[in-house]
């Protein structure tokens, strides 16, 4: 839990908000909170897709990135129909499936290290080995 704060905190650029007035400030807090209530509704589901498809962690730094990125994007597809929000969802969550894992390691991650301490036994714990992935 902490590391999500602390990834959320150095990635949305909490700890230095730039704005002078008030209302400027609540916009700027409001718009890294809808960020970061975004990225977490989206977060788990391409985590286990990313680890399903390429066997890769998911990098939550760059997914903010991504979404980030792509701000007036989002933006527009708010006002837009529906479906049109749903395809726009499903691109963009295409494009971060691509984009957003983290760099191979030499190093053994400490998920693939439990995962190869497991054994036989991996079967069973194969769902909370993804989502911690």
């Amino acid at each position: 839990m902490e590391l999500v704060f602390k990834s959320w905190k150095s990635g949305l650029h909490l700890a230095t908000v730039t704005t002078t007035t008030k209302n400027s400030t609540r916009c700027y807090l409001y718009g890294r909170m809808l960020l970061s209530l975004l990225t977490s509704a989206l977060c788990s589901t391409l985590r286990l897709t990313v680890w399903q498809k390429q066997q890769r962690e998911l990098s939550l730094l760059k997914l903010v990135r991504h979404f980030q990125a792509g701000a007036d994007q989002w933006f527009q597809s708010l006002f837009q129909s529906t479906l049109q929000l749903a395809a726009f969802l499903s691109c963009a969550c295409a494009a971060a499936e691509r984009l957003v894992m983290k760099a191979v390691r030499k190093r053994r991650t400490s998920a693939q290290r439990l995962r190869d301490s497991l054994g036989p036994q991996l079967d069973f714990f194969d769902p909370a080995l993804a989502l911690a992935a």
